[in-house]
């Protein structure tokens, strides 16, 4: 990754970014889980992971970290269900890119947090 661009504005909107800017065969990973692979399978579990609540919103904490074709993120989500109770989520996200589009991205965080 040689700029920044691609960041700036992609949790705006979360299906948007997937499809602009992930690889055909990019793969994500939730903490230690098997991948899910694949821009379409991507973008479907985000907008599943979007219709369950009805609200999401996304906080980037602090800059950007980028080195090459590496960049790491800490994001704060909040999560707001149909009753209005809102859960918040903390992570960390690792990214590998090819030029400017997205091939791996790894989600670090304590899946206990949305519990509490």
């Amino acid at each position: 990754m040689t700029s920044s661009k691609p960041l700036r504005n992609c949790w705006r909107d979360f299906v948007g970014a997937i499809e602009q800017f992930y690889a055909p065969d990019a793969a994500t990973y939730e903490n230690n889980a098997e991948p899910t692979m694949g821009r379409d399978k991507l973008a479907a579990k985000e907008r599943g992971v979007l219709a369950a609540f009805k609200e999401v919103k996304a906080v980037r904490v602090g800059p950007s970290l980028i080195e090459g074709d590496h960049v790491a993120t800490r994001w704060v989500f909040s999560f707001t269900n149909a009753e209005g109770v809102v859960r918040t989520l903390d992570e960390i996200a690792w990214q590998a890119w090819r030029g400017d589009e997205l091939i791996e991205e790894r989600f670090y965080y304590d899946p206990k947090q949305l519990g509490r």
